[in-house]
C-alpha cells in the first residue's frame, strides 16, 4: 500500500496523466483479486465501498429503489448484523413490507420458513453466510435454489467469510453479497459489494455525485486501501485451508481447556455447521462484562465488536432463545491466523486463575 500513499497518491479516476493511470491500474488489479478470490465470473461485479455497512445499504436500499411495481416484501433474519437489520427495518418508511424470521435454537434457519414466506411479492432475502457472534453457517446454496424459483434475489453479508472459509459466491448462487477488507486482515475503512452481471441485478446508488464505480458508488477511490483490500483476498484465498486447518485445532484446544475449568459452559451455535475460530461461550454464574474486566490480557467481547458500546443483551443470543441472563453470561473469542498455541494456553491460564479464585 506504501507506494500508493506517497508516489502515486493520484486520483484513479483520470487518464490525463500517467501517475493517475498508475493509480488507476492499482485500483483495477485489486478488483480482480478481489473477483478471483470469490468466485465472481465478472470483475465489474465487485463496487468498491467505505465499508461492509455501507455495502450492505446500497445493496438492500439500492434495490427497493430499482424493484418493479409488485414487489414488495423484504425478508431478513433476526441473527443479522445491525448493518443489515437497521436498512431493512428503514424501507417499511418506503413502503415495503418487512418480515424478519426466527432461527432455531443451532443459529440456523429452518428452510420450511423460508418456504413460507416467500412469495411471488417479494423483493429481496437477505441472510448472512457466517455469522458474527456465533460462527454459525446458513445453508446458502439451498436457499438460493428457493429464492430464485420464485424470482427473489439473495443477498449475503459475507464480511466473516474470506480467510475463514472458502466462498464462491457464483456457487452459492449469491446475486448481492458483502465483503470487508479488515474482516481478512486488510487494512479499515474499505469494502464491496458484489453484484451479479449474468442476469444482471438492477439496483440503484444510495450516494450520487460523479458517478464512479459503474455509477453505482460515487466518491474518489482511496488507491491505498484498495491496494491492501486486494492483496489481503489473495493471501486469504490462497491460505483459507491452512489457516482453517489450524485455526480449527486450537479452537478444540481451547474450548477442551475450557471445558475442564468450568464443566457447565456451553457453547452456542451449531456444533458442526461453523466457521473456525469463532466461539461464544456461556459461563454460567458469571456476567459476562465482570469476567472481561478480571481479563484484561485477552481481546474478547460480549457481542459484535460493532456494537461494543451497547449494554444491552446481544440480539444474536436472543435470538437464539437465550435469556438475558443467559446471553449477559456469554462471551465471544476469536481465534485468527495470528493466534499461537502459547497465546491460548496462556488465555486458559488467565481464566483459571479467574474462574477458580478463592
Amino acid at each position: 500500500m506504501e507506494p500508493f500513499f506517497k508516489d502515486f497518491f493520484h486520483n484513479p479516476h483520470t487518464d490525463n496523466y500517467r501517475y493517475a493511470v498508475r493509480a488507476r491500474e492499482a485500483v483495477e488489479a485489486a478488483r480482480v483479486q478481489i473477483a478471483q478470490s470469490i468466485g465472481a465470473r465478472h470483475t465489474s461485479s465487485i463496487v468498491f465501498t467505505g465499508s461492509a455497512t455501507e455495502a450492505n445499504n446500497l445493496a438492500i436500499r439500492g434495490i427497493a429503489a430499482a424493484a418493479k411495481r409488485g414487489r414488495n416484501k423484504i425478508l431478513t433474519l433476526a441473527t443479522e448484523h445491525k448493518a443489515v437489520l437497521e436498512p431493512v427495518k428503514a424501507m417499511t418508511d418506503a413502503g415495503f413490507g418487512v418480515s424478519v424470521l426466527k432461527v432455531r435454537r443451532n443459529g440456523i434457519v429452518d428452510l420450511d420458513v423460508i418456504r413460507k414466506h416467500i412469495d411471488s411479492c417479494t423483493l429481496l432475502l437477505s441472510i448472512m453466510l457466517v455469522n458474527n457472534e456465533t460462527g454459525v453457517i446458513q445453508p446458502i446454496k439451498e436457499i438460493a435454489q428457493i429464492c430464485h424459483k420464485h424470482g427473489v434475489a439473495l443477498h449475503s453479508d459475507c464480511a466473516q467469510t474470506l480467510g475463514k472459509i472458502p466462498v464462491d459466491v457464483s456457487e452459492l448462487g449469491l446475486d448481492l453479497a458483502t465483503f470487508s477488507a479488515h474482516k481478512a486482515y486488510g487494512p479499515k475503512g474499505i469494502g464491496c459489494l458484489y453484484v451479479r452481471q449474468r442476469p444482471k441485478v438492477h439496483i440503484k446508488p444510495i450516494i450520487l455525485g460523479g458517478g464512479q464505480e459503474g455509477g453505482l458508488r460515487s466518491g474518489t477511490l482511496p488507491v491505498p486501501l484498495c491496494v491492501g483490500f486486494g492483496v489481503a483476498a489473495e493471501i486469504a484465498k490462497e491460505q483459507v485451508i491452512q489457516d482453517t486447518t489450524r485455526i480449527n485445532e486450537l479452537a478444540s484446544i481451547f474450548f477442551q481447556g475450557i471445558k475442564k475449568i468450568k464443566p457447565d459452559v456451553v457453547l452456542h451455535g451449531d456444533s458442526e455447521r461453523r466457521a473456525p475460530g469463532c466461539l461464544n461461550i456461556m459461563f454460567p454464574g458469571y456476567r459476562s462484562d465482570s469476567l472481561l474486566q478480571a481479563l484484561p490480557q485477552i481481546a474478547a467481547s460480549t457481542g459484535s465488536a460493532c456494537a461494543a458500546t451497547e449494554t444491552k443483551p446481544s440480539h444474536v443470543l436472543r435470538a437464539l432463545g437465550l435469556s438475558k441472563e443467559q446471553a449477559n453470561s456469554s462471551v465471544r473469542f476469536g481465534i485468527g491466523r495470528g493466534t499461537t498455541k502459547a497465546e491460548i494456553r496462556k488465555a486458559l491460564s488467565a481464566i483459571n486463575s479467574v474462574i477458580n479464585a478463592v
